[in-house]
């Protein structure tokens, strides 16, 4: 009796990338995706987090989302990000441009500035709760030592001085990495243009307009959409810092879903919330994906 013999089947490329990609897609899904559907469900129920019950009403969540402070969270959100965005950038480039001169310790200085970048959201922002606080704040007795004040300033009480604040905190965390970002991309340039450029007797802001400017442009780009999208969905810093407040002057939508969430109990209004803010999102990521491309492809 002969035993045909069986040749060992193979896997083919597509199978075995199938098997490699499926722990990765699983955890992407349990993680990610199913909050994410599930949030949006939750957005067209009356559903509480106190309770398991909903009851399901269509539209009636989104309705009363933007008739209540939904347009007033949207400008401090845009505002927020406009802000937070812009500042860094410019003390990013900045920086940059200093580090990359022929400074003594330069080395020891651009490992110095990376240390708010590393250090946790949270810490950052309790180190300067703990800077503008109004009785024993570091930022009053300095002033007050120098003469500039007479009395103590309630930085975070003010609507004005609180959204400043903020801004602040937000740029000292967020402006080393995006100097680290434009240093490199300073290192990729020829020397020899700017050497050319000040024997023809350009100055130093023309050496910039004509050749630094121009060959950042790609990282600019980058820095400021990846900026601006993280900083419409920041949150840590504004809600250690201000909660929002005063009178609602620092309410972001982040701030708006984590309240709604998690102090009104109310997963409806909050998965309406996120929806309308997946949008805003969604609509960035559009943009940040077309002008890659587009700056890929020049």
């Amino acid at each position: 009796m002969s035993t045909a013999s069986t040749k060992p089947r193979h896997l083919s490329d597509r199978q075995v990338g199938l098997i490699l990609v499926a722990p990765a897609v699983l955890l992407l899904a349990g993680v990610a995706l199913y909050p994410l559907v599930s949030s949006i469900i939750a957005g067209f129920y009356h559903q509480s987090l106190l309770s398991p019950d909903r009851t399901f009403t269509g539209l009636a969540n989104l309705r009363a989302v933007l008739d209540s402070g939904f347009w007033h969270d949207l400008r401090n959100t845009l505002w927020f990000t406009l802000w937070a965005t812009v500042v860094p950038v410019v003390l990013g480039m900045a920086l940059a441009l200093a580090l990359n001169t022929r400074l003594p310790g330069r080395a020891a200085l651009r490992a110095f500035f990376l240390l708010p970048w590393v250090l946790p959201g949270v810490v950052t922002s309790f180190i300067w709760l703990w800077i503008f606080n109004a009785n024993y704040g570091v930022l009053n007795g300095l002033l007050r030592d120098l003469g500039v004040i007479h009395h103590n300033v309630d930085w975070l009480g003010s609507p004005g001085t609180a959204f400043m604040a903020i801004i602040v905190a937000k740029t000292w965390s967020s402006f080393p990495w995006i100097a680290l970002m434009f240093l490199a991309g300073l290192q990729t340039i020829d020397k020899a243009l700017y050497e050319a450029a000040e024997i023809d007797g350009a100055g130093r802001w023309t050496r910039f307009r004509k050749i630094t400017l121009p060959r950042l442009r790609p990282v600019l780009i980058t820095v400021v959409l990846l900026e601006g999208t993280w900083n419409v969905q920041h949150f840590e810093t504004i809600y250690v810092l201000t909660n929002g407040g005063p009178a609602g002057s620092t309410t972001t939508l982040s701030i708006d879903v984590y309240r709604t969430a998690f102090s009104a109990f109310d997963l409806g209004k909050a998965g309406a919330l996120g929806l309308l803010w997946m949008v805003l999102l969604t609509v960035l990521i559009v943009v940040y994906l077309r002008v890659s491309n587009r700056v890929g492809e020049d």
